[in-house]
């Protein structure tokens, strides 16, 4: 199964890549495929690379989910 996750933009870095924090993991992604993104904004995120932006309440409402997701796969 593939996954697309959002992320925060932290730091512009050159050469189309940027910083980003995925619940609290930093990494360098690049957004070579997305235009007019800034510090703050989140994005999709697939292998390495933002696919679109998205709006952060849009943004929390999937990691939402995705939190719901994996507590009911955690065995209590």
């Amino acid at each position: 199964m593939c996954l697309a996750i959002p992320a925060q933009v932290t730091e512009l870095l050159e050469d189309g890549m940027a910083r980003i924090d995925m619940g609290g993991v930093s990494k360098a992604i690049s957004i070579a495929l997305v235009e007019d993104v800034e510090v703050g904004d989140f994005v999709v995120v697939h292998v390495g690379y933002a696919l679109s932006k998205i709006d952060a309440e849009e943004a929390e409402r999937t990691l939402a989910l995705l939190r719901e997701a994996a507590a009911m796969e955690t065995p209590s």
